[in-house]
């Protein structure tokens, strides 16, 4: 049984693997990351090798490796916590994911394998095609 623990989120308002990734590459290395709400609450078990996996258009396609948690105090006073996230975005196997709200835990054994080497830079397949496909066990 593995020692860490994941987190799963669904990235909105990007429409590929290569949109997220052209996004994270353009920011400053210090601000690679996510912030939200809540504060996991299974930090220790995030911070032993998890990773956050990104639900682009209704499929986990990628994922970063999370390397640290901030303390973050918004503008209106709220306490927040910023994921911080390594680059580089990593390809991953596709999988199916339902539309959620915030972020969930990912067990090591429900997560999608990274994509074999050589494999990490093939195109996107259209969303629909990718999707038709996990949902028949192809990809």
């Amino acid at each position: 049984m593995s020692d860490h623990i994941n987190l799963v989120k669904l990235c909105v308002g990007v429409d590929s693997f290569d949109e997220l990734n052209a996004y994270i590459e353009a920011a400053p290395k210090g601000l690679r990351g996510h912030t939200t709400r809540m504060w996991p609450k299974q930090e220790d078990k995030l911070l032993k090798g998890g990773s956050l996996y990104w639900v682009i258009k209704g499929t986990i396609q990628a994922r970063q490796k999370i390397v640290g948690l901030e303390e973050v105090i918004g503008e209106d006073g709220v306490r927040r916590c910023r994921i911080q996230l390594a680059a580089p975005l990593i390809r991953t196997q596709n999988a199916l994911r339902r539309p959620f709200q915030g972020w969930r835990y990912l067990k090591p054994e429900d997560a999608p394998a990274d994509l074999p080497q050589g494999r990490e830079n093939e195109p996107d397949l259209p969303p629909e095609l990718a999707q038709a496909l996990a949902e028949i066990g192809v990809i």
